[in-house]
């Protein structure tokens, strides 16, 4: 360490290395491209570091950790634009490195969780990398199939709402694997056949004059939750009340008769709505939303299918 000329500290590159912790090599490897260079050079010829080198140089190591590249380095800390300027540029491309890791993180751990081939990793692949408005004509095309023909039901707009996934622009691993999950679900024709049986039959039970009502699954799951809960034999005589109970209501809100034909009606309803996909769709629904989970509805309506059979034949 000496003094300059104008009576300012100079260090060599040896003791500048000492001060910032940065090898020899690393720092003439930035003074060579001009990004620290010397103040002046010693009447040996060796260089000389100024007052100020070792912030500069402190600096462009937090930018070179945090993956900024030289030449962006170099014009902040020549002052040739602002460092909060091309630290926002860098925030922007590091967190689209961050969304497409996650897309590849959660083909990947879907891939792992099916044990699938070349053509099932390719097809999820795809899936994930589906623009915005890919994915929007991707959920479109499920509901038009579900709900062909239902545009001027009451409940549509609601409806179509309630089961309409936002995979939001910044999204976490899990919505995107849950999105996946979903769109190779919405694409299936068994499950939209399904759903178009379960939309049309909750459309029928609808159409009778009046406030809108809760439909023949609504009804089964809010009546049977206790019996659910108590454990409750769907086939044993403590289960009767229940029963009555149930149809009754259903009864009630479709102004039909407690006869052969509405048990008949409301069994069939049960067998249609009677399918884990339904309850699958509705849980990656509500992870790709922002939801609450908890709302599958096939434990009771396996319960109330089962007491219903029961009495029957009886």
């Amino acid at each position: 360490m000496v003094k300059g000329m104008n009576g300012e500290t100079r260090y060599t590159i040896g003791e500048l290395a000492q001060r910032t912790g940065l090898s020899v090599k690393t720092i003439r490897y930035y003074a060579d491209r001009g990004i620290v260079p010397p103040t002046d050079r010693s009447p040996a010829g060796y260089r000389r570091y100024g007052p100020d080198a070792a912030a500069r140089l402190e600096l462009v190591r937090t930018l070179r950790d945090l993956g900024v590249d030289l030449a962006a380095i170099r014009r902040v800390v020549d002052h040739e634009v602002p460092l909060h300027e091309v630290a926002a540029a860098h925030a922007e491309a590091l967190a689209v490195q961050i969304r497409v890791l996650r897309l590849r993180q959660a083909v990947l751990t879907a891939a792992a969780k099916r044990g699938g081939g070349a053509e099932e990793m390719e097809l999820l692949h795809t899936l994930a990398r589906l623009s915005g408005q890919e994915r929007r004509r991707l959920v479109a095309d499920f509901l038009d199939a579900v709900f062909d023909g239902l545009a001027t039901t009451p409940a549509y707009p609601g409806i179509m709402r309630s089961l309409t996934p936002e995979l939001p622009d910044d999204p976490r691993t899990e919505q995107v694997e849950a999105w996946v999950e979903l769109a190779e679900l919405a694409q299936d024709p068994d499950f939209r056949a399904s759903m178009r049986r379960l939309v049309r039959q909750y459309a029928a039970d609808h159409d009778v004059p009046g406030l809108p009502r809760p439909d023949a699954v609504a009804v089964v799951r809010d009546g049977v939750a206790p019996a659910l809960a108590a454990g409750l034999d769907p086939t044993g005589p403590e289960a009767d009340p229940v029963v009555v109970a149930v149809i009754g209501r259903y009864a009630h809100l479709t102004n039909r008769p407690d006869d052969a034909d509405l048990r008949q009606r409301l069994l069939d309803r049960l067998d249609t709505a009677n399918d884990p996909r339904r309850d699958r769709y509705l849980d990656l629904l509500a992870v790709i939303n922002g939801w609450s989970t908890g709302g599958g509805v096939a434990p009771a309506v396996d319960w109330f299918s089962r007491a219903l059979r029961a009495r029957m034949l009886t």
